[in-house]
């Protein structure tokens, strides 16, 4: 660890706003860790631990759910996307969506499908941007659109009400063809909505769904939900070939128990929503910065001159959104405090005036 390291974050507030993945773990989310941390236990999800989980998520979802349990975000959603698809499908999704920015290439290459984006202002995927893509059907000369993947909470920040949900699903299935969900912020959209997973996922035609714990207060992994059983023929196996298979698999499913039970995953999400919502307002008072999208759940997009970025920055660390015009991105989590906010807002102040 070189000096200038040292020197940069002896400045840097150790709570910034770059991703609630930065964030620690909740104490409860870690206290089960250490429960399921006794004796032995039968390994790949043969545990008690495991299938007390399974029967939580078939409680909040119903019984006719699958669930399987997966290391990462990226191998949720390859997951649920190869089981549902095949190297001829296409797959599409908007041009901000983390499957086809921030995955590396990951669902083309365990799927062999190939990723249409869909151009999207705020995140979503509209009927009539969809529509626009949905041909060729029947032709072999032309990838078969298959699955249509939204997020929810978007990447923009923003969230789909049950209406939009409902309304693609209606589209998708009309063409034969499924609807994802990557859910890795679906606990921040229930809170905006007011709702429970169930109303807006699988009621509202969601035939998969990426669960997501780790940016919400969990220390890893995802579930993977499937609400038409008919897709997990072969889900077992492609979860093995994606090295998702854990083998002390009692350590993720453990988590998923006092959050669903008692309901972390509110209060966490809550808490984030909350304090997004109160930084939106403090810096919706200074002129020189505008907010691009609606703060819906807990991020926040705002345009600032280029030249105090870096300077804020150093404060409070944060990524770039759009560099060419100035725009960021900041995210609050579980563990951000009110003094957070204070603090953040005071500097933004002292460099903007």
């Amino acid at each position: 660890m070189n000096d200038s390291f040292n020197l940069t974050h002896k400045v840097m507030h150790q709570r910034g706003f770059a991703s609630d993945n930065n964030s620690g773990i909740h104490p409860k989310i870690l206290k089960s860790i250490e429960l399921a941390n006794r004796d032995h236990a039968i390994g790949y999800g043969e545990d008690i631990y495991t299938v007390k989980a399974i029967q939580l998520f078939k409680k909040e979802f119903g019984e006719d759910t699958e669930v399987f349990f997966a290391l990462t975000g990226t191998g949720a959603n390859i997951l649920s996307l190869q089981s549902a698809s095949q190297s001829f499908n296409s797959i599409l999704c908007t041009e901000t969506a983390h499957i086809h920015v921030d995955e590396c290439g990951a669902p083309e290459k365990f799927t062999g499908s190939k990723l249409i984006p869909v151009p999207s202002g705020d995140g979503k995927v509209s009927p009539t941007e969809l529509l626009k893509r949905l041909h060729g059907f029947g032709s072999e000369h032309h990838s078969q659109p298959g699955i249509l993947s939204i997020s929810q909470v978007t990447e923009m920040g923003t969230v789909y009400s049950v209406d939009e949900i409902r309304e693609l699903a209606d589209i998708v299935h009309k063409h034969q063809m499924y609807l994802h969900m990557d859910g890795a912020r679906i606990a921040n959209a229930a809170v905006s909505l007011g709702l429970n997973f169930r109303d807006f996922t699988k009621d509202a035609g969601v035939d998969v769904l990426s669960f997501g714990g780790t940016k919400n207060g969990l220390m890893l992994g995802e579930a993977v939900l499937f609400f038409n059983p008919e897709l997990t023929k072969n889900t077992k196996y492609y979860r093995k070939q994606a090295a998702q298979l854990y083998s002390k698999m009692r350590f993720v499913s453990a988590q998923f128990i006092p959050y669903l039970e008692e309901q972390i995953w509110k209060e966490n999400a809550s808490h984030a929503n909350r304090l997004a919502k109160m930084l939106a307002e403090f810096v919706s008072e200074i002129k020189e910065i505008t907010i691009t999208q609606s703060v819906d759940a807990n991020g926040i997009f705002a345009i600032l001159p280029k030249e105090v970025i870096p300077l804020i920055r150093n404060e409070y660390f944060f990524y770039d959104w759009d560099e060419s015009r100035g725009e960021v991105r900041w995210m609050t989590s579980f563990d951000t405090t009110e003094e957070d906010i204070h603090n953040m807002v005071a500097v933004l102040k002292s460099f903007l005036g």
